[in-house]
């Protein structure tokens, strides 16, 4: 069973998801959504969470969800491990951006467990799935194919495409958006040559040759545009 859990964050559908691929996971979503995704779940317990990146709409409540299920494996990419076994930094840098509203909006951010804690492996396999490491949105991202279903589930890596709007976004929050990497993670994303993407934001792209063409030239229209205009004419 491979579907996508609409976690209807801050009560508007369509923005944010959870995929789930029997017992398996991917991304979790912000600990706001905790309820949302646990009465999705109706009793089934996942046995593994596959990160795709560690930002707080991705992963923010992969720490009371090992609460809730202690023997969850978590699997993150390296640079994540420490910042999920110790999220201090992480809610530093989130309360500069966020202030008061970072509870609201992502919820109480719980470590995770060193014992639960894998670290994925460029090139490696993780709950079955290939694993590619797809820097550019973060220089921490990860994506997944499964081949069973030759779905690639890509995070942020494949940008955002929302159901009542047509346009395809390249998330570009800082600090560590990188231009090369996340052009070389489009092509590393298209040699799989999948049947369909599945992103975070939101839903599955059954053209992914054609939508992952498109990113790229939005990423270059995004560059261009942050070259030749003030902060303020981008702004």
């Amino acid at each position: 069973m491979t579907r996508l859990i609409d976690l209807d964050h801050l009560g508007r559908p369509g923005r944010i998801g959870a995929w789930q691929v029997d017992d398996v996971l991917i991304d979790c979503g912000p600990a706001s959504c905790l309820p949302t995704l646990l009465d999705a779940l109706d009793g089934e317990t996942p046995r593994v969470l596959l990160l795709t990146h560690i930002h707080l709409d991705h992963a923010a409540a992969a720490g009371a969800l090992v609460e809730r299920f202690p023997d969850v494996e978590v699997h993150v990419h390296p640079r994540g491990l420490r910042h999920l076994a110790d999220p201090t930094k992480l809610l530093a840098s989130a309360t500069q951006i966020y202030g008061d509203d970072l509870e609201r909006l992502w919820g109480r951010i719980e470590p995770v467990p060193a014992a639960n804690l894998h670290e994925l492996v460029d090139g490696g396999t993780a709950a079955g799935m290939q694993v590619a490491f797809t820097p550019g949105h973060a220089n921490h991202h990860a994506s997944f194919l499964d081949e069973r279903s030759g779905i690639v589930f890509a995070g942020d890596a494949a940008g955002v495409k929302y159901p009542d709007v047509d346009l395809i976004v390249p998330p570009t929050p800082p600090p560590d958006i990188d231009l090369e990497a996340w052009l070389a993670s489009i092509e590393r994303l298209e040699d799989w040559d999948s049947d369909r993407l599945a992103i975070t934001h939101f839903d599955a792209i059954d053209d992914p040759a054609t939508h992952l063409a498109a990113l790229r030239e939005r990423l270059r229209e995004e560059a261009e545009l942050a070259r030749t205009l003030t902060q303020e004419e981008y702004d």
